[in-house]
């Protein structure tokens, strides 16, 4: 069996290979220690690495690079300067510096801060980040050098979703480091990986325009569900129709040139919804690569005709979409996530495994507060997205693992039943590798050897949830250890014994049942467990001492970036819901009130018209509509002067219920109108036809 070369794959990076042959030998051995193993970058080579980067770039069809760095406005941003310096009266070459390459400075005054920065403090910086290559970004009349880069302050605060992410590395690092001493492992690397799948919609660019709604918030305000659209569950996995694929395969071969390792792509549940899904990687050049997925999946759909929508809930009704965060931690180049062959790696499993749970258990608020997000509160709880209650699904193999560690004997199967259980010394006698059951309604489920987070939406930068994921459990195995250290005696005993009070202390947030049960709210509030329903209550634990202790003990944030990530999201979620609101005024009246209004004038003079000739048939029907039409008028008027009113008064949840109200006027009438006069295209249109 031999493997094929992939054609072009990684062309567009300035990769390994890429390094080797444009710098000389010790620049490139250097630079690729930082990458690999993270070791300080020597400031030395930064010119001999900008020269051989432009060089490189030029090649490809650069004019001009940026540093492409990741604000809080969730996206990404970049400012491009041209490889120019004048020499002379019109004069000029092509350079590049080390300076350049290290550091930038751009305007921060206009991006969200939380109040880190006044609008008369602009200045802010850019630093590279080494061990995320740079890449290439065409376009039709050239190419850009992109350059994966921090985002800080003036006063040296974060500005970005990179930096914090980092932090939660090296802590996470730290902290597995001294778990894996005192199992007696020699040092080694420590590598977090992620894979991100990403959900989202396609829909032909002419309906798109003809929505003011999906233009201007990404979601259709307004919509009567189809007489068909996922019931029949016909689209989930189902043949990809042509012009998708087309879609589809020019996606992929975009990706795999800038070395994304997109693996699958196929229809997902709700009609006009698909999913891509990549291999994994290393947790920070992953988040990278999710960010460049979510562009070129909306430039490639641009040049077929479509639309990409990545709003977490575009059409109500059907699915909505998320993204699917697969995260892991391995040392040495072992999953510590993957039971092992012997009772010393089950030890290191189970270890691990316990310190997630309890991060989870402890944290589950933290973690709830990075899917926070007005498009992501219309998703949690409906369809197949997971709940807002933070749970854990192990599967009943690992259910029935951790009871035993709980009681302390062995299971039952191959008559073991009470034996007594050691564990660091006997093998276990169930510890699946990869026969876990998935369960759909779980935010957070183990899927073999990876913990599997569902609960993020489809437009959310992953960074957010990946930096409070490593923190939290970086949290967990540094308590683990200190509980270890001041424990005497046998090593395995005092293992056990810690494992067993952990399962008792933290199994409340082990769930596997049905995430979308009525019954759920009521025994997650049983057990302790917090519910925060709403994007509000979600950015609460940003503003929790302990949560702020947490995060500052780490060095990911400090109080004052912790507070304003709280403001920035306070702001955006009441932004975007006025937004929606203002909109779904602006299309009533204007749009729709004027055709309800014309097709009841019509419908008046036609019944008039039918009565003065003294017609038998009609007449019924006629009056009928009349008074539908005339009743849903009224209607819509005081649910048009309602939101209006809640406008006024700027409170996001009145303004969400008067939106909802108005929303269930306008479907009805919908299915009222001559379908030939409705303003705007209808759900049949869009989701079925593209």
């Amino acid at each position: 069996m031999s493997d094929t070369k992939i054609k072009g794959y990684g062309e567009d990076v300035f990769s390994e290979d890429a390094i080797k042959a444009c710098l000389p030998k010790q620049v490139a051995a250097k630079l690729l220690a930082t990458m690999r193993e993270g070791k300080p970058l020597d400031p030395s080579i930064a010119d001999a690495v900008a020269s051989g980067m432009k060089d490189w770039a030029i090649a490809k069809g650069a004019t001009h690079f940026t540093h492409w760095f990741q604000p809080l406005t969730g996206g990404t941003a970049e400012k491009h300067d041209a490889f120019l310096e004048p020499t002379g009266p019109a004069q000029a070459v092509q350079r590049f510096s080390g300076k350049n390459l290290i550091g930038g400075e751009t305007d921060a005054s206009s991006f969200p801060s939380g109040g880190l920065r006044s609008t008369f403090e602009a200045r802010g910086y850019t630093a590279w980040d080494p061990t995320s290559p740079a890449f290439v970004k065409r376009h039709a009349n050239g190419a850009t050098l992109c350059i994966p880069t921090a985002f800080c302050s003036f006063t040296g605060d974060t500005l970005d979703m990179k930096t914090p992410l980092l932090r939660s590395l090296q802590a996470l690092t730290r902290a597995v480091e001294r778990l894996m001493a005192k199992f007696g492992q020699p040092k080694a690397h420590v590598a977090v990986t992620l894979g991100a799948e990403q959900e989202y919609f396609l829909v032909d660019r002419s309906f798109y325009l003809e929505r003011p709604d999906l233009l201007q918030t990404g979601r259709t305000v307004f919509g009567a569900a189809p007489a068909k659209h996922q019931q029949l569950e016909d689209h989930y996995f189902g043949a990809i129709k042509p012009r998708v694929l087309k879609f589809m395969s020019e996606v992929e071969q975009r990706l795999w040139q800038l070395g994304i390792p997109a693996k699958t792509r196929h229809n997902e549940v709700a009609p006009a919804q698909f999913e891509l899904a990549p291999m994994f990687e290393d947790l920070n050049l992953a988040v990278d690569h999710n960010m460049m997925i979510m562009e070129v999946l909306r430039q490639t759909a641009e040049s077929n005709g479509l639309v990409c929508l990545l709003h977490e809930k575009p059409f109500e009704g059907v699915n909505g979409s998320g993204k699917h965060c697969n995260w892991s931690v391995a040392y040495g180049g072992r999953n510590l996530l993957t039971p092992g062959d012997n009772p010393r790696e089950n030890a290191i499993f189970l270890t691990m495994l316990l310190s997630v749970i309890r991060a989870i258990d402890k944290h589950a608020d933290i973690l709830r507060m990075t899917t926070a997000g007005a498009g992501n509160d219309h998703r949690l709880g409906a369809n197949e997205a997971p709940p807002a209650i933070i749970s854990i699904f192990l599967g009943d193999e690992l259910n029935a693992v951790i009871d035993s560690i709980e009681s302390g004997t062995r299971g039952t199967k191959g008559g073991e039943r009470g034996r007594k259980l050691r564990v660091g010394v006997d093998t276990l006698p169930v510890l699946p590798k990869d026969t876990t059951d998935r369960n759909r309604t779980s935010p957070f489920a183990f899927t073999g050897n990876k913990f599997e987070f569902r609960a993020p939406g489809s437009s959310q930068n992953c960074a957010q949830s990946q930096m409070a994921l490593n923190t939290i459990v970086a949290e967990s195995v540094d308590a683990i250890c200190d509980k270890l250290e001041a424990m005497k005696g046998d090593f395995n005993e005092n293992l056990q014994k810690l494992l067993q009070r952990l399962v008792k202390a933290h199994r409340r947030v082990v769930f596997s049942g049905d995430g979308y049960s009525a019954d759920w709210p009521k025994e997650a509030a049983k057990r302790g467990l917090p519910n925060l329903r709403d994007t509000p209550a979600a950015l609460e634990p940003l503003r929790d001492p302990a949560n702020i202790a947490l995060f500052e003990k780490y060095g990911v944030l400090s109080a004052t970036e912790m507070r304003s990530r709280w403001e920035i999201g306070h702001e955006d979620y009441l932004r975007r819901v006025r937004i929606e609101a203002s909109v779904a005024l602006e299309i009533a009246r204007s749009m729709v009130r004027p055709v309800v209004a014309d097709e009841f004038s019509r419908l008046a003079n036609a019944l008039g018209q039918a009565k003065a000739d003294g017609l038998k048939y009609g007449v019924r029907g006629l009056t009928a509509l009349s008074s539908k039409l005339g009743a849903g008028l009224d209607d819509l008027h005081v649910k048009c002067d309602r939101l209006e009113k809640a406008l006024a008064h700027s409170r996001y949840d009145a303004q969400l219920k008067a939106m909802e109200d108005l929303r269930r006027t306008v479907d009805r009438l919908e299915g009222l109108v001559d379908d030939s006069r409705w303003p705007m295209p209808k759900y049949r249109e869009m989701l079925f036809v593209y």
